[in-house]
C-alpha cells in the first residue's frame, strides 16, 4: 500500500483513443453487472443487486470497476492477488474459471460473497482477469465465534477448466450450501456474466489492437493518479483525527473507534491505531476491506469522475495493526463486516470535516440485516429471506440526506413488497419511512425504514439486528443525529437471543433502522421546508415546534 510516483509513458495513443477504450473498458465491467441481475435467480441478486464486476490487467492491478457496490473492491482485489501467487500461470488456460470466498485466503471479505476470475486470452497469450462477485444468500443460522462457524470456506480453486465444470469441486460445494438450486442457478449467472465480460474485452482488443489497449489501460492508470494527487493536494495539509464509540446487537460492548488522517502535499496516510483488537464476533474486517473502505472514502471526496482503476490508489498508504478489529488475523470471523466498514467511513468523513466540511456529510445508517429462514409449506425446500435494509444518509453540506437509501460501501436495493411475498412464504405488514427518524438540522438527515414481516403457514426462523441501536449517527457543525435502529417484536413473540428467536405463522417481527444526522442549528432551517416537511408528515408538530422552533 505503498505510494508510488507517476512513471512517465511514451504517448503513442492519442487522448482521444485512450479516452474512447476508457470508457468501453467502463461500459464492458457495467455490462457484466446487469448481466449478472438479469440471469440471476434469487431476489437477493436479482432485486437487490447485490454484486459487482471488475477487470485486471496480467499483475493483478484494476483496470476498470463497475460502479455497483464499492466494498465489493475489497473481495475482487483479494481473489487476483491470491490466484497470481497461488496458480502455475503456465497452465492456465482459455476458459478456467477459479472461484473463491474465503477472507482470509484472498477469496472475498465474507462467505456469502462468492467471487469468480476468469483470464482472457488474446492471441494466444494471457492479457487481462474479468471478475465477478454475487452476494449468495446461503449459510444461515451459523455462529460467529470464528470463521469455522460462518460457512464453507473457498479458497482461489479452479471450478471450470477450459469451461469444463468440475463436477467433484461443485458437488462439495453445493453440499455445504442450504439452498443448492438457488446457488446453481446464480453460480450459472455468474458465469454467463464473465463469458461477456471475456468476449468483449477480445473484442475490443480486435478493434484496437491488443498492444493499445494495454497502452491505454496504462494510461488510464496514470491519468487516476493525476486526479488523485491533485485531489488530495487541494485538501489542506494537516493531521485529522476523530474517535467514536460504535455499538452493533452483534456485539454486548460500546467499542472506541479512532482514525488519524495525514494529509502531506499529494500523498494521504489513513492511520487505524487505536482500534480494538479483533472480537470472537462476525465483525471483523480483513485488510482488502479496509483499502475498499479508504479507496472509497478518496474517490467520492476528490472527484467522482475519476475512474476506479489502480492509479487512484498509488498515492494512498494505510497502516492498520495486525489482530485488530479493521485488519483481523485467521481465524476471524467476518460475516458484519459491513457494520465496521459503514462506522469507518462515517469517520473518515467527520474526520476531514475539519478541512473540508464543504465536502463532507453526517453520521449515517449502517445495515440493519433481517434474515427469515425455514421450510417453504408450498415446495418443501428450505427457504432463506435475508435482507440487509438501508436507512437514512447523512447531511450533506447545503443539502438533506437521502431517505430510505444504502450508503457508503453497501448501495445495494432494498428487495420490493411484490418480488419478497412472490418468491417466499411471507406478508410484508408495513413498509414506510419513519417519523422524526432523520437527524434535526439547518439540513435535515435522512429518513429511517420500518419493515414488519411475518411467516405464512409455517414456522420461521428469525435473525434480526445491525448497528446503531444504541449509539446514534452523529450531526455535525450543530446538527442533532440520526435515530437509533431498533427490533420490535409481535404479541407472543419471545425475545431474541443473539439475535436469534422463532416466529410462529402470522406473528411479526419489524427491522427499524437508523436515520442520517443533522448539520447545522435546526432553527436556522429555512421555514419552509420545516413547513414542508411538517406537511410530508416527515416530522412531528412536536419536533417542528420544539426543535426546529415553528410557531405552530
Amino acid at each position: 500500500m505503498s505510494a508510488a510516483s507517476v512513471t512517465p509513458v511514451a504517448r503513442k495513443v492519442d487522448p482521444i483513443t485512450v479516452e474512447v477504450i476508457g470508457c468501453a473498458l467502463s461500459t464492458i465491467v457495467e455490462q457484466m453487472g446487469e448481466a449478472i441481475i438479469r440471469a440471476a435467480y434469487s431476489a437477493n441478486i436479482k432485486e437487490r443487486r447485490d454484486c459487482s464486476a471488475a477487470i485486471f490487467d496480467t499483475e493483478g492491478l484494476i483496470i476498470a470497476q463497475a460502479e455497483q457496490i464499492p466494498l465489493h473492491l475489497g473481495s475482487l482485489l483479494g481473489i487476483v492477488a491470491e490466484t497470481l501467487k497461488r496458480a502455475d500461470l503456465s497452465a492456465v488456460r482459455e476458459g478456467d474459471v477459479f472461484i473463491g470466498n474465503d477472507a482470509h485466503t484472498g477469496g472475498g471479505t465474507h462467505l456469502n460473497d462468492i467471487v469468480l476470475l476468469e483470464p482472457v486470452f488474446v492471441e494466444g497469450r494471457l492479457f487481462a482477469w474479468v471478475a465477478n462477485l454475487a452476494h449468495h444468500s446461503d449459510f444461515v443460522d451459523r455462529g460467529h465465534a470464528h470463521i469455522y462457524q460462518e460457512g464453507l470456506r473457498i479458497p482461489p480453486i479452479k471450478l471450470y477448466r477450459e469451461r469444463e465444470v468440475q463436477q467433484d469441486v461443485f458437488d462439495l460445494i453445493l453440499l455445504n450450501c442450504q439452498v443448492p438450486h438457488e446457488r446453481i442457478n446464480d453460480l450459472s449467472a455468474q458465469m454467463a456474466s464473465n463469458k461477456l465480460g471475456v468476449e468483449r474485452v477480445k473484442a475490443l482488443c480486435e478493434r484496437y489492437g491488443a498492444a493499445t489497449v494495454a497502452e491505454a489501460s496504462t494510461l488510464l492508470m496514470d491519468y487516476s493518479e493525476r486526479k488523485a494527487r491533485a485531489g488530495i493536494a487541494a485538501i489542506p495539509d494537516g493531521r485529522y483525527v476523530f474517535e467514536h464509540d460504535f455499538d452493533t446487537s452483534l456485539w454486548p460492548d460500546i467499542l472506541t473507534l479512532k482514525v488519524a488522517i495525514e494529509v502531506a502535499g499529494e500523498e494521504i496516510l489513513f492511520d487505524f491505531d487505536g482500534c480494538p483488537p479483533q472480537t470472537r464476533s462476525g465483525l471483523n474486517m480483513v485488510s482488502t476491506v479496509l483499502r475498499a473502505v479508504v479507496y472509497y472514502v478518496v474517490k467520492t471526496l476528490i472527484d467522482s469522475d475519476t475512474p476506479a482503476n489502480a492509479g487512484l490508489h498509488r498515492p494512498i498508504r494505510i497502516s492498520a495493526p495486525y489482530g485488530s478489529i479493521v485488519n483481523a488475523a485467521p481465524p476471524a470471523a467476518v460475516y458484519s463486516r459491513h457494520d465496521i466498514a459503514q462506522r469507518l467511513t462515517d469517520m473518515l468523513f467527520a474526520a476531514l470535516a475539519q478541512a473540508i466540511p464543504e465536502r463532507v456529510l453526517a453520521g449515517s445508517t449502517g445495515v440493519t440485516v433481517l434474515t427469515m429462514s425455514g421450510v417453504h409449506p408450498r415446495t418443501g425446500q428450505f427457504n432463506v429471506y435475508n435482507e440487509s435494509m438501508g436507512g437514512g444518509l447523512g447531511a450533506r453540506f447545503a443539502q438533506d440526506g437521502i431517505d430510505g437509501v444504502h450508503v457508503h460501501g453497501t448501495n445495494s436495493a432494498n428487495i420490493p413488497v411484490e418480488a419478497l411475498e412472490s418468491e417466499h412464504p411471507l406478508m410484508i405488514h408495513a413498509y414506510e419511512l419513519v417519523q422524526d427518524s432523520g437527524g434535526a438540522g439547518e439540513f435535515r438527515g435522512g429518513m429511517a425504514i420500518r419493515r414488519v414481516v411475518s411467516p405464512v403457514d409455517h414456522v420461521a426462523t428469525v435473525n434480526l439486528g445491525g448497528p446503531h441501536n444504541r449509539v446514534p449517527p452523529w450531526g455535525l457543525a450543530g446538527g442533532l443525529p440520526g435515530s437509533t435502529s431498533r427490533i420490535e417484536l409481535g404479541a407472543g413473540v419471545a425475545a431474541l437471543r443473539n439475535r436469534t428467536g422463532t416466529l410462529q405463522a402470522g406473528q411479526t417481527a419489524a427491522a427499524i433502522t437508523s436515520g442520517g444526522g443533522g448539520i447545522g442549528d435546526p432553527r436556522q432551517r429555512d421555514r419552509e421546508k420545516v413547513l414542508q416537511d411538517l406537511r410530508e408528515e416527515r416530522i412531528s408538530p412536536d419536533a417542528a415546534r420544539d426543535i426546529y422552533g415553528l410557531d405552530i
